[in-house]
């Protein structure tokens, strides 16, 4: 491997040796205050770094998906969050006395209220898709309206139900479903089941890695040599093995990990594996000339919002059990996050191009970056500027590249 490979692994890798850099760097910067709630490096914080980004990472999945058909953003999720959390909070909450005008909230089971949130946020991509799709209303300007609209009206659900406008008492299922965790062992005792999942995993990547070189051999195209694929897959199953030790030692496996990397791994197959996840990169790159070799350009777009508004509601749930209420204010700023993690993560702004996994690396390293700022008490306006500073520099980072490229 001579230098000149070398440098453009790192670039083409840029953002995880960033992300290594900056989480390393916020590990120096905790690692010998004595609180050990503020060290970066413990259990307890590796836990809470999945648990408060799980969000992005699945919003970000949706909203790379409508990014590769051209750029195209959904600005109306956060929104979403919040009525379909009005509407859930409805539907779980138990019933309680009659009060004054106000109805009782519905008290349903988890089962129940799931499968209609679920419909609900189905029956909104509908909506949406085909007024993207087939109306050819621009995807800002119908993902704007809900941004305006869906607040006010979540917000109004929630004053009708509540005089503190918010609904909480949800079924204990529905929350060990979407924020509980499996094998709960004691803090700081080593979780054995969370500990072999890692070592499985790992094992499964480097599987992964070394099926498909030899794949790509046995039909003649280019491959990664030995070497590069021993690195790729150490430097894989390092990190594996490094966060489910961490795990390991924080009480058991978050079952929000679990949809996480379900949706991940489902999605990376879609986009890399799939002709109809072929047609979306297809679709961002030359929207005429995939309609005109046969590409399904309506049905491509359609999909790419009912999938987000399916996706925003899984996340809507997340939430809902995360904090174990539903208010006016959540959802804030989440389309915002999700726009971000796929810009950091390479997801090209202008379509076509970028991975389910840059997009978890940019998702990641803003994750750590909110994180390391807090447990070393930055100013919150001073984080603000340093998050608007990181997507300026991915940005710039994108363009230039292509201006090399080209």
């Amino acid at each position: 491997m001579n230098i000149k490979s070398i440098t453009a692994s790192l670039k083409k890798n840029a953002m995880l040796v960033v992300l290594i850099g900056v989480y390393l760097g916020f590990v120096l910067l905790t690692l010998f205050d004595a609180t050990p709630d503020n060290n970066i490096f413990s259990p307890a914080n590796t836990a809470e770094l999945i648990n408060q980004n799980a969000y992005v990472f699945i919003l970000g999945t949706g909203m790379m998906m409508c990014m590769l058909t051209g750029g195209n953003i959904d600005l109306s999720c956060g929104a979403f969050v919040c009525l379909l959390g009005a509407i859930g909070g409805v539907l779980m909450s138990p019933a309680s006395a009659p009060n004054g005008p106000n109805p009782d909230t519905l008290g349903l089971s988890a089962p129940v209220s799931i499968i209609l949130m679920i419909a609900i946020g189905l029956l909104y991509g509908v909506l949406l898709g085909y007024l993207i799709a087939y109306v050819h209303i621009p995807p800002w300007i119908a993902t704007l309206v809900g941004y305006l609209a869906f607040r006010g009206l979540g917000t109004q659900i929630l004053a009708v139900y509540s005089k503190t406008q918010s609904l909480a008492n949800f079924p204990t299922e529905f929350r060990d479903l979407f924020y509980g965790k499996l094998f709960t062992t004691p803090q700081d005792v080593i979780n054995w089941p969370c500990f072999i999942l890692g070592i499985a995993s790992a094992a499964a990547v480097t599987w992964m890695i070394f099926n498909t070189r030899r794949k790509r051999l046995a039909k003649g195209y280019e491959a990664d040599t030995v070497r590069s694929a021993a690195i790729k897959s150490g430097i894989s199953s390092v990190a594996i093995l490094y966060l489910m030790t961490l795990l390991s030692f924080s009480g058991g496996i978050p079952t929000v990990l679990l949809w996480v990397a379900g949706i991940v791994l489902i999605y990376s197959f879609i986009t890399s594996k799939t002709t109809i996840g072929r047609h979306f990169y297809v679709v961002g790159g030359n929207k005429e000339a995939a309609r005109l070799s046969g590409v399904n350009t309506r049905r491509i777009m359609f999909l790419a919002y009912l999938n987000m508004a399916f996706l925003t509601s899984i996340v809507t749930m997340v939430v809902m059990s995360r904090n174990t209420n539903t208010y006016a204010d959540v959802g804030k700023n989440f389309e915002m996050d999700a726009i971000s993690a796929c810009v950091v993560g390479g997801v090209s702004a202008s379509g076509g191009a970028g991975t389910v996994l840059g997009m978890v690396i940019g998702a990641t390293l803003i994750g750590v970056i909110n994180m390391g700022m807090s447990l070393v008490k930055l100013d919150i306006d001073i984080q603000k500027v340093v998050k608007g500073l990181v997507l300026l520099g991915a940005v710039v980072f994108d363009i230039l590249s292509k201006k090399k490229n080209k």
